[in-house]
């Protein structure tokens, strides 16, 4: 009886280990399955953005530092010795042409001009009477001739006297804007003194460097007769509201540093830029047929850049180029691709040269439309 229901055991237990055996096998092929599954959906997945260099009519926009110059800039000077006895203006005004703004003690010049009229009036009436005898034949010409000759040096003394003590006020040469003064109410001035300086900023002469090869360029692309505009970017990196052109390049290059001096001149009817200012001048340069890449799609090895280049095997290659000019999100390439080459745009970091990819190609156009172009 015993025996019996050890075989009945045994039975109903080695059925339990086949049913726990299958179902733990269908588990296995359904667990198997779905990381088959899961594995291709992922290798579908792993597809790559590609697109192709834009070959485009575009204007760079080149950068010089610059200094902001008056056209009329000049230094007064005392031109006479003596106190300084008035001052008529204010540092920072605007002044007119011709009105007073220092006056040196005059009476020293006063009273030389008051003894050089009197010796003029004594030397004209010595001449009437030597007139008078020559007239008459008492006197020889050479005595007339003589009087004639004291009559106008005391004239002409005369005149200096007048100079000298004009130059006791100091006039504005031209209308402008007064600097700091270097002297006080009261100062003993030596002739040649600096008072202050006088700034006419109706116009501005904006000067910046531009290196020889840059130069040539320009000299090829520009006719004879025209000149080019350009833009001034203030030091608050605000753009100067009135557009200069460049009238004047500097007759020699700096041997130390490669560069030729442009000039560039500016209105300034509001006198919002001033003597000293500083800035950069932004210069459109027009490029035909620029091959356009992102920026997003190079990377760098040792200050070289670089692109994977997808081949008609779908493989990546890693090449060198050579960039030209720098855009906001794009770069203009020189060397090292031309039309049609199928570049990788993202993913640059998941994949290595030799590798084998899937990926979708999108039009250069539309990849470039979706980045911020600078100049276009």
């Amino acid at each position: 009886m015993k025996s019996s229901y050890y075989i009945i055991k045994n039975k109903a237990f080695s059925a339990l280990n086949k049913r726990f055996l299958i179902v733990l096998g269908v588990l296995g092929a359904v667990i198997l399955s779905a990381c088959h599954s899961e594995e291709h959906k992922a290798e579908e997945q792993v597809k790559f953005l590609v697109s192709s260099p834009y070959r485009k009519d575009t204007v760079f926009t080149k950068e010089y530092v610059c200094q902001i110059r008056s056209v009329q800039h000049i230094e007064l000077r005392a031109l006479e010795k003596g106190y300084l006895q008035q001052i008529y203006v204010d540092e920072g005004q605007h002044v007119k042409k011709g009105q007073v703004m220092f006056q040196i003690m005059p009476m020293l010049y006063e009273a030389e001009m008051k003894k050089a009229q009197a010796e003029v009036s004594f030397a004209e009436i010595e001449y009437k009477n030597t007139k008078q005898l020559a007239d008459q034949g008492i006197v020889s010409g050479n005595e007339l001739a003589l009087a004639k000759a004291k009559y106008d040096k005391a004239k002409a003394e005369l005149q200096l006297s007048q100079v000298h003590l004009n130059f006791t006020k100091v006039t504005a040469p031209f209308d402008g804007i007064m600097d700091r003064f270097h002297v006080r109410l009261g100062s003993l001035l030596d002739e040649g003194e600096l008072l202050t300086t006088l700034s006419a900023n109706d116009k501005m002469w904006i000067y910046f460097n531009v290196p020889e090869a840059e130069y040539l360029n320009y000299m090829s692309k520009i006719k004879t007769d025209s000149s080019t505009s350009v833009k001034l970017l203030m030091a608050n990196r605000k753009l100067f509201k009135y557009p200069g052109k460049v009238t004047a390049i500097e007759a020699d290059f700096n041997n130390e540093t490669g560069n030729i001096a442009f000039r560039a001149t500016f209105p300034n009817p509001e006198r919002l830029l001033r003597y000293g200012e500083t800035g950069n001048i932004l210069m459109e340069v027009p490029l035909k047929g620029a091959l356009l890449i992102p920026q997003k799609a190079t990377y760098e090895i040792l200050d070289k850049k670089y692109v994977y280049v997808i081949d008609k095997n779908n493989t990546v290659r890693s090449r060198k180029i050579e960039i030209g000019e720098e855009f906001t999100h794009l770069y203009v390439v020189k060397k090292g691709l031309k039309e049609g080459d199928k570049i990788l745009i993202e993913g640059l970091r998941k994949v290595r040269s030799g590798q084998k990819i899937k990926y979708d190609f999108e039009k250069p156009e539309k990849v470039v439309s979706h980045l911020e172009l600078f100049a276009e």
